[in-house]
């Protein structure tokens, strides 16, 4: 039976083969240090979870709650927003709560998208960014460049070669998956260049408060007058280990607010109120919960770095986000991304998501993810250790289970 229409503009999800493997891995009794998938693993503070029982208590909470997200929760954004970025918000146009960011992308890419409409990502990128507008009928210009002195070279390639002209521009720093930080010069250029060329700006800013060398990453609504073509997606999920209550929002730019907004009115009708209420506690807070997850997250990319290096696997150390994004090893580059991903799952019992997941052009890469205690990551090192000397020494049996079929 043919697929339908829009799963088939999907391709096959590589994410999905590297999990088959890991639980047939752990299926074996493999104990797999698991630094794949960026699902935080440190609870959710307790005065959060407090706010949430105290609140889920009120029967009247239990009720449909507000798709933009109740007034309170508007309110706490946009002061976090006051507060970190000296941006300001109007909490009634300018705000709206959404099921994480990626419920906001999806959506936001519903509201704006006509068929053919052309959107420059990225390329690696989060998943989202791209399939989002390619599900609502858009296409994807593919940019393959970084923060800097290239990337307004590129946005003009871009335009110049793209009809109808590019519709939306996606930004998304720091980056998941390569972990680069923009600066607020190069968030100036971009503005620039946008309203020259008409073009939504659209900042995936959901690891803001995760930065581990003193220079908090911006917002590119910091710069004067972006707002005029900009929104801003965050999340609580990373910044408050948060990542099962799915509560995030965008803000920005009202007529495009308006749009998502109308949107989720017919789709949701928002989270479940006492979530909400949590997160509005947790935003009002002091920021001391942010900075220690923050923190356990710098100590664990120093261990991370430091011991895959002695396990002789390089790996850059990120400036901020909660990944390392790693080159894979040259003697195993050929293979690519996704086959090396299952050697090291069937000889390392350590799982990554392969490069090519992000986009083409992450192939010759492994995003490692900090979702591991200190101890389990020093463990995939060693297992990495003995991997990568036993390849050194007998290259002809550390091969791909797939390349036996």
């Amino acid at each position: 039976m043919e697929e339908f229409h829009k799963v088939r503009r999907l391709p096959p999800y590589v994410f999905e083969q590297v999990n088959r493997l890991k639980a047939s891995a752990r299926s074996r009794g493999a104990d797999i240090v698991d630094l794949g998938m960026g699902n935080p693993d440190l609870p959710t503070p307790k005065a959060i979870v407090d706010k949430l029982c105290e609140v889920v208590r009120d029967p009247r909470t239990h009720r449909y709650s507000s798709s933009r997200g109740i007034p309170g929760l508007r309110r706490a954004q946009a002061n976090y927003y006051a507060r970190r970025f000296g941006v300001k918000l109007n909490p009634d146009t300018q705000v709206v709560a959404t099921l994480g960011s990626k419920e906001g992308f999806a959506n936001m890419a519903q509201a704006i998208t006509a068929p053919g409409d052309v959107i420059l990502c990225p390329n690696p990128t989060y998943p989202i960014h791209a399939f989002g507008f390619i599900m609502s009928g858009g296409v994807i210009r593919s940019l393959q460049v970084e923060p800097d002195d290239g990337f307004i070279p590129a946005l003009e390639r871009g335009v110049r070669h793209s009809i109808p002209k590019p519709l939306a521009l996606i930004l998304n720093y720091p980056s998941n998956p390569t972990a680069l930080v923009a600066s607020l010069d190069f968030y100036k250029d971009v503005v620039a260049f946008a309203k020259k060329n008409d073009i939504i700006i659209l900042s995936d800013l959901a690891y803001s408060e995760i930065y581990f060398d003193g220079n908090p990453p911006p917002s590119v609504l910091q710069v004067p007058g972006a707002i005029d073509v900009c929104v801003e997606f965050t999340s609580m999920s990373k910044t408050f280990s948060m990542p099962g209550w799915r509560m995030g929002f965008a803000v920005g730019n009202e007529r495009l607010i308006s749009a998502l907004t109308r949107v989720k009115s017919y789709l949701d009708y928002g989270a479940f109120t006492p979530i909400q209420v949590a997160t509005a506690h947790a935003l009002n807070g002091d920021g001391a919960d942010i900075a220690e997850v923050r923190d356990i997250y710098h100590k664990r990319r120093d261990v991370m770095v430091d011991a895959f290096g002695r396990a002789g696997w390089t790996i850059p150390a990120p400036a901020a986000s909660m990944f390392a994004w790693a080159p894979i090893p040259e003697p195993f580059r050929h293979l690519g991304s996704l086959e090396f991903s299952k050697l090291l799952i069937e000889h390392a019992d350590v799982a990554v998501a392969p490069g090519v997941g992000f986009g083409e052009h992450g192939d010759d890469f492994v995003r490692v993810a900090l979702v591991e205690n200190e101890h389990r990551i020093r463990q995939a090192a060693r297992n990495i250790k003995r991997f990568l000397s036993a390849s050194a020494k007998q290259p002809n049996n550390v091969v791909p289970l797939s390349a036996h079929r």
